[in-house]
């Protein structure tokens, strides 16, 4: 046998073997399969870094050569990273918030059955961020509704950082509120605790509104999951995409399909603003999710000096709608006082946003 023989021989063995490791590369691919079903049903997480460093381990020990036990350890932990992905975007593309096909939206529509979220248009959902005072509300209202907003809002319970801050007026507030609202045709979305309120709010708020702080609370979530009213959800300060949209999840799979992601910012390292405004989160958002995606202006930045921009930005990234605190005097608000745009700002935002047609 000629070495060019030799040659053509061991390629070929090389050829068998590498059918051979595609075969077995499938087989693992399907058992990964199953382990993520059985996975997401006990609802744990895909990445195991201990079963990875035990699978390392033993691969080190029955290593016979000639690849060095760093190259077989590089080489599987390329397999185990695959074999993670595969898993995670099967789990993924089985959830319900999931886009399934580009023209897939859900559309939300209020009680009126005219106004919509998530239909094309750009909704604005404004107001003080807290009630304080029937009068103060009422001036709000009468603006906003001037300028065609039809969702105020009427948040009677403040969560703070300090305990000893205003933490709202409590059902009185809701009560303020759903008066005002009916007075210019309005719908109020409020926020809520605890799903022991749930009860007590269906009287009053046409939109529940679950803040950063609850994302991840699987037992409001769930509970919401079981009225047959809108709910908006807030991105928590520090949550992933991921972890958003399973936040949503949480309520779609328990049977209340009509959720708003409202996108509010993230705790990074900048201190010019109150939080990091993720623009390009909501561009992933409208890819991977169906759900409508709103922008909060005022949580994102804690300032009301560049809402202006913002709004630009926001109604430019195809976002369904705008978040923007609105208080007739800021200065003296009893919350947030320095993100909350006076009266006239709001008109000038409202001006400036209606210039720029929506993508």
């Amino acid at each position: 046998m000629t070495s060019q023989d030799s040659l053509q021989d061991l390629r070929s063995q090389i050829d068998v073997i590498n059918m051979q490791l595609l075969e077995l590369l499938s087989a693992r691919a399907r058992v990964v399969t199953e382990i993520g079903k059985v996975l997401t049903e006990l609802g744990s997480e895909h990445y195991d870094p201990s079963r990875e460093a035990q699978m390392l381990t033993a691969l080190e020990l029955a290593n016979k050569g000639p690849f060095s036990n760093e190259t077989i350890k590089a080489l599987f932990r390329e397999i185990f990273r695959a074999s993670l992905a595969l898993e995670e975007s099967q789990a993924k593309a089985k959830i319900r918030v999931q886009r399934k096909s580009a023209d897939e939206r859900t559309i939300i529509t209020l009680p009126d059955g005219v106004t919509k979220i998530g239909d094309g248009s750009f909704q604005i959902i404004s107001g003080p961020c807290a009630v304080e005072s029937y009068e103060q509300m009422d001036e709000t209202a009468a603006a906003l509704n001037a300028r065609g907003v039809k969702i105020l809002r009427g948040m009677a319970y403040k969560p703070r950082t300090s305990p000893y801050e205003f933490q709202g007026m409590g059902e009185e507030g809701l009560q303020i509120a759903r008066q005002v609202a009916n007075k210019y045709n309005m719908f109020i979305t409020s926020e809520i605790m605890d799903k022991s309120q749930i009860d007590m709010m269906l009287d009053y708020v046409d939109i529940f509104w679950v803040g950063a702080r609850n994302m991840q609370n699987s037992f409001l979530l769930r509970a919401l999951g079981k009225i047959n009213k809108p709910v908006i959800l807030k991105r928590g300060l520090a949550a992933t995409l991921e972890e958003f949209m399973y936040a949503a999840e949480y309520i779609v799979s328990s049977g209340n399909p009509n959720v708003i992601l409202i996108e509010r910012g993230i705790r990074t390292y900048e201190k010019s603003t109150r939080n990091t405004l993720d623009i390009g989160g909501v561009a992933v958002l409208k890819l991977e999710s169906h759900l409508p995606v709103v922008v909060d202006i005022s949580h994102s930045a804690g300032r009301r000096d560049i809402a202006m921009p913002l709004g630009r930005v926001a109604k430019a990234s195809g976002a369904d709608g705008l978040m923007v605190e609105v208080h007739p005097n800021p200065a003296v608000a009893m919350s947030d006082a320095k993100q909350q745009l006076y009266i006239p700002q709001f008109n000038e935002l409202m001006d400036e946003l209606d210039k720029y047609p929506i993508p």
